[in-house]
């Protein structure tokens, strides 16, 4: 084994990390194969060219997920950046800056959790 795989990670970090996997692989899937559908079932309809932006932000997200379960710290930035964009598309199709900015959250919670120790440790301090 090397040394990125001996690396203190708390369960609570792991699933997370597990569920934005999951999460992101989910939405890349419903975004790309689904859009119509979701655009239908909003009051304001959205451009498909918007709903392949979306889906490809989540597959960037799904890589960014992975990378974050690799020990990687320019992860958790990708992850900002595509929240940022993520809130610029939502008010740019009508949604509400607040519920835009609810998106913001998942930063947040994401920089909360990589804060868990293991043996001592935060999973961000072991970041690279």
């Amino acid at each position: 084994m090397n040394t990125v795989d001996q690396k203190p990670r708390h369960g609570c970090v792991t699933a997370w990390l597990i569920l934005m996997i999951v999460a992101n692989a989910f939405s890349a899937i419903t975004y790309l194969f689904m859009g119509n559908t979701i655009s239908d079932n909003l009051p304001n309809s959205i451009p498909n060219s918007v709903i392949l932006l979306l889906g490809l932000v989540s597959i960037v997200n799904l890589v960014f997920a992975i990378m974050l379960f690799k020990w990687k710290k320019w992860a958790f930035w990708g992850f900002a950046g595509t929240s940022i964009i993520a809130l610029i598309i939502n008010i740019s199709i009508g949604m509400g800056a607040g519920r835009s900015l609810l998106g913001l959250l998942g930063i947040a919670i994401l920089y909360g959790v990589l804060q868990i120790k293991q043996d001592g440790v935060k999973a961000w301090d072991n970041l690279e």
